[in-house]
């Protein structure tokens, strides 16, 4: 029998010898449907090491993993390879496969539990929480995902059933870790930005499709209007100034309502622009005194950067120049019939004013706070404790989006998602100077600035902590409601990010807060007062 069979060639043979050699011993494996010459999968199991290393390095001595794949070796952690050993030759080059291996080690516990769990006497309890976990009969769990098979592979069962394919037409069903959908239609907003990248691209490109979700974006030209459609229940979701959540749920400026910032949409990616007709003349936050500047919203970064870098140069943000909340859209046409001198506003505008040859860009806002937050992905907490798996899916596919838009590589072929006339209605060389980061910022210079705009999609706290302190700093929250701490703790949703990231196999900060490297002072979320008194002691407002 092979359980008396000792070494690892000793084993292959005897597991890959024919089939009617084995006599009476021969049966079907109830896991993996494979021929057997034992009487179960466990006792054979029962001579294999249980170590993982040692199970790796058995398999590899076995012909089960091909030599160059040991190579991982070199850039990876021996933790690190006996995972990536593993899923690699569970998944068979499937990563849907892949991923769903990924979910079972974690319902296990571990990698080490894993092993434990497939190959131990608590197998069947794995099995059971693997099926409930991943929404699956048990029946369509082994047949469609093969994951069990995929792990008790690792003792070679003869063959794994394939991957059943979906049908032509029909919407693969929605990651395991999602649950069932409470809607699959949902209606999101979003303005004509590059800010909405994540949430404009996920569906020319699929990522809404990929996570069971099919979505109707609907076009809006100003912030006022989506917070208006959003507590009016008209929507599922929203694209939001990262601020608005804060103030939505603050009751400032209009009626409370209880949103939360779910992830980040873009990092970056605004800047000043400046009529042609004041070229030569700014080259400082002084030089814009008495101007008229346009700005999005009051709760908006925009607005707060802008209030930020006027107050450096010793001017009174209302007082000293005239700020004009105005619709993105509309900014091109008042700067070129001279209602307004400058504008700070997403970098397709900041660009635009250098392609229409109307003005010039004065700086970009991550010279001012590198890696800012600018837009957000927003739902209403009732929404999202009506619609909990529709919610988790959702911010998954966008995050999902947000982690490809942060690729370099891709940005050329985002920009050209996004330009039709139904999303941003942008020429894509407008559009390409934004995302890859080259461009001419209309003085003569030509710039290469990777990072101008970027995806990071985790909601660091310590951004809503300083916008907190600014929103103070200028009087739209009252000081006794800057609670900081509890700000971020209770609507910027970063444990969710972080685990759906993870989920998609994507890096994520450990960190909920981190201090923020601005040009005027660092801000450091654990003394958000103290940060606010020096910085109007400094410049006295």
């Amino acid at each position: 029998m092979i359980n008396s069979v000792s070494t690892p060639s000793q084993r292959w043979n005897a597991l890959t010898c024919d089939q009617g050699n084995l006599g009476d011993l021969a049966i079907r494996c109830l896991i993996c449907g494979s021929i057997h010459a034992t009487e179960d999968h466990w006792k054979f199991m029962a001579d294999m090491p249980h170590d993982p290393a040692n199970l790796i390095n058995d398999l590899v001595k076995m012909r089960l993993y091909q030599p160059e794949a040991i190579a991982v070796a070199d850039a990876i952690s021996q933790a690190e390879l006996r995972k990536a050993l593993f899923v690699q030759m569970a998944g068979k080059g499937s990563p849907k496969r892949e991923k769903l291996v990924l979910d079972l080690i974690k319902v296990a516990g571990g990698l080490d539990e894993a092993f434990a769990a497939a190959f131990g006497p608590k197998a069947g309890q794995f099995f059971t929480d693997a099926q409930r976990m991943s929404q699956f009969t048990r029946r369509k769990f082994l047949k469609n995902i093969a994951v069990g098979a995929a792990l008790v592979s690792l003792a070679n069962c003869a063959q794994q059933p394939t991957e059943e394919a979906v049908p032509e037409g029909e919407t693969p069903p929605p990651p395991p870790t999602t649950g069932e959908l409470e809607k699959n239609d949902l209606k999101i907003a979003f303005l004509p930005i590059t800010c909405a990248t994540p949430i404009i691209m996920s569906d020319p490109l699929g990522f809404y499709d990929k996570h069971g979700l099919n979505v109707e974006l609907m076009k809006y030209a100003s912030w006022s209007v989506v917070r208006d459609a959003a507590i009016a229940g008209e929507l599922d979701a929203y694209h939001m100034l990262a601020p608005m959540p804060i103030a939505m749920s603050l009751g400032l400026g209009s009626t409370a309502f209880s949103v939360k910032l779910a992830s980040i949409e873009n990092n970056n990616g605004q800047g000043i622009a400046v009529a042609k007709k004041h070229l030569g003349k700014v080259n400082g936050p002084a030089d814009f005194k008495g101007m008229t500047i346009g700005i999005p919203y009051d709760y908006s970064n925009h607005n707060l950067i802008l209030r930020y870098y006027l107050a450096s140069g010793g001017l009174d943000p209302d007082q000293d120049v005239k700020l004009l909340i105005l619709p993105p859209p509309d900014a091109i046409a008042q700067m070129s019939t001279g209602q307004i001198d400058a504008f700070i506003l997403p970098d397709n505008f900041t660009q635009r004013v250098v392609f229409n040859d109307i003005g010039f860009i004065h700086l970009l806002t991550k010279d001012l706070w590198p890696g800012h937050p600018c837009c957000a992905f927003v739902a209403a907490q009732d929404w999202i404790d009506e619609n909990p798996n529709t919610f988790r899916a959702l911010n998954k596919a966008i995050i999902d989006g947000a982690t490809y838009a942060n690729e370099p590589a891709n940005r050329k072929e985002i920009a050209a998602a996004i330009a039709p006339r139904e999303y941003l209605n942008q020429p894509v060389e407008v559009l390409e100077a934004v995302m890859t980061g080259n461009f001419d910022d209309g003085q003569g210079n030509t710039l290469e600035v990777p990072d101008r705009i970027y995806f990071d999609p985790y909601p660091w706290k310590s951004f809503a902590s300083w916008i907190s302190t600014q929103l103070v700093r200028w009087g739209y929250m009252p000081t006794e409601d800057a609670n900081y701490d509890e700000i971020g703790e209770q609507i910027f949703l970063t444990d969710l990010a972080r685990e759906l990231a993870e989920e998609l196999g994507a890096e994520a900060p450990q960190e909920l807060t981190r201090v923020e490297n601005l040009k005027f002072g660092d801000f450091d979320p654990a003394q958000p007062e103290e940060y606010l008194k020096e910085q109007i002691d400094q410049y006295g407002v």
